[in-house]
C-alpha cells in the first residue's frame, strides 16, 4: 500500500521530514521507491534534463501523462504527484479540472501547479472534485523566468508578506502541501510555522517540512544547469562516460562480446549445417 495524502499531511503533525525526488521514468522510480522516499514528484522539469529543452514551458500535457504512467507503473510505497505543465490549467477551470483528471488516470494520486492567490480559485475547483493539489510558490519556473530569471524570493520585507499572503491563500484553497521554490530560509520558515500544511523547500532552507531535489541534480547526471541548492550524492556523468568509453574500447580490440556473452548451436547441428552449406 502506497503513501496517502493524509499520510504527508501526518508528517508535519508528527514532526518528520518529508523526503521528494523527481522521477520520470520507470527504472529511477523503482528504485526511488525502493529507498523509501515519501514523495516521487513527477515534474515538468523532465522537459529540460529528459527532453533537452531548455525550459519547462514547451512541455505538454501528452508529454506528462506519459511520465506519470512510466513511473506509476513502477512505484509500490511512495505518493505519486504530478505537474500541470505550462498552460495546462491558466486559460480556464475547466482546462484545469480536465488537465488534472487526465494525470490521475495516468497514475497520480495528486497534482501541482505554480502560483499563488490568482490560482486559489483554481486550485479549489480541482480539489472540490476529488484531487489532491500540492501548491507551488515562491521562484515559479513556468512564468518567473519570463520576467525576473532565476531569482531568490521573499528578500524584501514586500516579497515576503506576498508570499507568506499566497501560502495562506492555497492553504485556505485546500492544498495538502506547498512547495517554496529558492525562498530565503527566513520567510520559508515563517511560511512553515505560520501553515498547517508541509511545505516542501527546494533552495528554501532547513525550516521548510520536507525536501525536494531533481534526481539528475542528486546523481550528477545532469551538467547544463548546477544549482546552488542541489547537494550531488554521486556524480554519475563522469562514470556513465567512462563506462561507456570502455565499452567502446572493448569492441574495436574484441574483448566484448567474449565467450560468456553469446550463444552457440550444438555441435552435431553445426556438423550438419556445414556438410549441407559445403563448408
Amino acid at each position: 500500500m502506497h503513501k496517502t495524502v493524509q499520510d504527508i499531511i501526518n508528517m508535519k503533525r508528527d514532526e518528520k521530514k518529508i523526503s521528494v525526488i523527481t522521477s520520470y521514468d520507470y527504472t529511477i522510480g523503482s528504485l526511488c521507491d525502493k529507498a523509501g522516499i515519501d514523495i516521487l514528484l513527477v515534474g515538468d522539469s523532465a522537459g529540460m534534463v529528459m527532453l533537452g529543452y531548455d525550459t519547462t514551458i514547451p512541455v505538454t500535457m501528452d508529454q506528462m501523462c506519459m511520465f506519470t504512467e512510466a513511473v506509476s507503473r513502477a512505484r509500490e510505497k511512495s505518493l505519486l504527484v504530478a505537474d500541470l505543465p505550462f498552460m495546462s490549467y491558466q486559460v480556464s477551470i475547466d482546462d484545469a479540472i480536465r488537465n488534472s483528471g487526465r494525470l490521475i488516470k495516468a497514475g497520480a494520486d495528486a497534482v501541482k501547479l505554480e502560483g499563488g492567490t490568482t490560482m486559489a480559485e483554481t486550485i479549489s475547483a480541482i480539489v472540490d472534485v476529488g484531487i489532491p493539489v500540492m501548491g507551488h510558490i515562491g521562484l515559479q519556473p513556468q512564468t518567473t523566468i519570463l520576467s525576473q530569471g532565476y531569482k531568490v524570493q521573499g528578500k524584501t520585507k514586500d516579497a515576503a508578506l506576498k508570499l507568506i499572503e499566497d501560502a495562506k491563500e492555497l492553504e485556505e484553497a485546500g492544498v495538502f502541501s506547498i512547495a517554496l521554490e529558492m525562498v530565503s530560509h527566513e520567510v520559508a520558515e515563517i511560511i512553515s510555522e505560520t501553515i498547517r500544511v508541509p511545505t516542501i523547500g527546494i533552495g528554501s532552507g532547513v525550516g521548510c517540512n520536507g525536501q525536494v531535489l531533481v534526481v539528475q541534480d542528486l546523481l550528477g547526471m545532469y551538467d547544463k544547469i548546477k544549482p546552488k541548492f542541489a547537494k550531488r550524492y554521486l556524480n554519475l556523468s563522469e562514470d556513465i562516460v567512462n563506462a561507456v568509453e570502455n565499452y567502446k574500447k572493448d569492441i574495436e580490440i574484441g574483448t566484448f562480446p567474449a565467450k560468456e556473452n553469446w550463444f552457440s548451436m550444438d555441435d552435431n547441428e553445426l556438423k550438419k549445417l556445414r556438410e549441407e552449406i559445403g563448408r
